[in-house]
């Protein structure tokens, strides 16, 4: 494998505490090291910024719903995409692009490590086939758990070793990564023409409510010890006046504290903010506000927990989300085409177009929100950045937001000119208190490689220079030295970096995706708990009475996971 040392650059590594250091990076099969012979490979990054490669922690890049939003919206390959080159493969999609675009532009945007947000388990080995034909980055999945009948009655009963032996299983079988929690009991009332607005809300048929389950969650993720938190998606996203809901939620970390060895201080990571941030109690302008500050407060205090932003950016896109009842309300809201779906015992979704226009007020507003977030937040170690791809906007719009937050200039411009109701934006939000507020470079590294990493417990493999880490390294034409004072400098950087290494290969170089053909893994928590034979027979029972599948058919098999790569979690031990 060829040796490189990237000379001259400007590093930015919160994992050391360096802070635009002129320092070399060396790289040796596939990794950082201290040194290289003479016959390495010259990288000169003279002006330029080094990072690790960037890590996000929420997408939605494979699975059902994925393919589902592409075969639903023809539409959306309209957009023009790059032209094809010899050495890449086609690429098309705006929202939600195919496989190989999702990779290249990722690599273009300096990504290493991305986290599919939402895995059906009985669909998991559809997940892992996309995972597998998307080059490049190493991903994960998370299995959705909130609505799974198994969980409802093992938490019901407050039968947390139940429900881990049972979660351990699922993640095994699924190859999944973390607990992920959508709409919890409001899915499955979703298949009853209900859902669960608050936490208190009884879920039918289970007499348990949402709260009990998001707590649930937290005891049985603690109790298998596993490298990340529950990842929430609480109740009543995107509806006005729902940020006492999630304030509701958020609160129910109190008391917990994390028991897990891979480094992370929260018991819970809140996902895409943005939509549960609002005031006020209809979409009219004159009641719907944003409510970022008051959800930031206790945010801000509150040490274990993590967010991520969600940031809205002003684009047409493709909503999909397991929760389903949100799904519906949205078609009825905008009367554009929808599809929905019931995943058995397990989950269920729902796909709608959707665009949000500069020249409405609620886009507007939105905006503003998940910019706020952001920028309210003390600790960015603990606030990611994210669009909740495609939700809210495409992930490859992520050196857009940068730009926003970077640049006070750049979003005083989108008030001003793109905005129709731009002065409404700004009484009815934070974001003019915060008209001179930017964040650095370096707090964009914590909110986009170091604290991620941490929050999902990959500190070891993902977000650092550390000598001996796996060699994935961006470099950003933004010299820290002297910052571009026109903002667009900084959306065009970092759409394009100027070289990015995976795993020690070079996949960009000069701006161009130049090499697609390498490693990649396939992250997964490979879970060991004690024998349960109450458990064994309840999956037997329910898959014998509810299942449309044998049990021996349910888990993923070998071949369908690409390169995997275990995190063992034994707490036999």
């Amino acid at each position: 494998m060829t040796e490189y040392i990237i000379k001259n650059g400007s590093v930015i590594d919160p994992t050391q505490g360096i802070n635009a250091q002129k320092m070399d990076i060396c790289i040796k099969d596939g990794k950082i090291v201290d040194s290289v012979s003479g016959n390495a490979k010259v990288i000169d990054a003279a002006g330029k910024t080094v990072m690790a490669g960037g890590v996000d922690i929420h997408s939605h890049v494979a699975g059902p719903k994925v393919d589902s939003g592409r075969l639903f919206r023809p539409e959306d390959k309209l957009f023009r995409s790059p032209m094809r080159k010899s050495n890449l493969r086609m690429e098309m999609g705006f929202s939600v692009p195919s496989v190989a675009k999702t990779g290249y532009d990722y690599a273009r945007m300096g990504f290493s490590y991305v986290v599919e947000a939402a895995m059906p388990p009985l669909e998991a080995s559809h997940v892992h086939e996309e995972i597998r034909d998307t080059p490049i980055i190493d991903e994960s999945a998370m299995p959705v758990m909130a609505n799974n009948w198994f969980l409802l009655e093992y938490f019901k009963n407050h039968e947390i070793e139940n429900a881990g032996a049972y979660a351990s299983w699922i993640l095994n079988a699924t190859r999944g990564f973390a607990l992920k929690c959508v709409n919890p009991g409001g899915t499955e009332a979703w298949g009853w023409g209900l859902n669960c607005v608050t936490i208190n809300d009884p879920v039918p048929y289970f007499d348990i409510t949402p709260a009990e389950i998001v707590k649930g969650l937290i005891e049985t993720n603690e109790y298998l010890q596993l490298p990340h938190s529950v990842h929430v998606h609480a109740n009543n996203l995107g509806n006005p006046g729902n940020y006492t809901t999630t304030l509701d939620t958020l609160k129910l970390v109190e008391g917990y504290a994390p028991k897990s060895a891979f480094g992370r201080d929260q018991v819970m990571h809140h996902t895409h903010l943005q939509f549960h941030c609002y005031g006020g109690d209809s979409f009219k302008s004159s009641s719907f506000e944003s409510k970022s500050k008051e959800v930031m407060d206790y945010v801000n205090k509150t040490k274990n927990l993590t967010i991520d932003t969600g940031n809205v950016t002003l684009d047409e896109t493709t909503t999909m989300t397991a929760d389903g009842p949100f799904e519906y309300h949205l078609t009825h809201l905008n009367h554009l085409k929808w599809t929905n779906v019931d995943v058995e015992l397990e989950t269920a979704a729902g796909v709608v177009p959707f665009v949000y226009d500069p020249k409405t007020y609620i886009a507007g507003a939105q905006w503003a929100i998940g910019l706020e977030l952001a920028l309210f937040a003390q600790d960015k170690e603990r606030c990611f950045i994210t669009t909740d791809h495609p939700n809210a906007g495409p992930f490859w719009r992520y050196p857009r937001v940068y730009k926003w937050l970077l640049s006070a200039k750049a979003r005083n411009d989108v008030i001003e000119n793109e905005l129709k109701y731009g002065n409404k934006v700004v009484d009815t939000t934070y974001i003019g208190e915060l008209s001179d507020k930017e964040i650095s470079l370096y707090e964009l590294a914590q909110m986009t490689r170091s604290g991620v990493a941490k929050a999902l417990g990959v500190s070891h493999m993902y977000g650092s220079l550390k000598t001996g880490m796996a060699a994935n390294v961006a470099i950003y034409d933004i010299d820290p030295e002297n910052l571009p004072s026109d903002p667009e400098q900084y959306e065009k950087a970092f759409t394009n970096s100027f070289a990015f290494f995976k795993d020690g290969v070079l996949a960009v170089e000069n701006n161009e995706v130049v090499n697609y053909r390498m490693p990649k893994k396939t992250v997964w928590v490979n879970s060991i708990v004690p024998e349960n034979k109450q458990v064994e027979r309840d999956i037997r029972d329910k898959f014998l009475k509810a299942y449309t599948v044998d049990l021996e058919n349910y888990a993923v098999f070998d071949e369908h996971v690409h390169n995997p790569y275990a995190i063992k979690v034994d707490i036999t031990q």
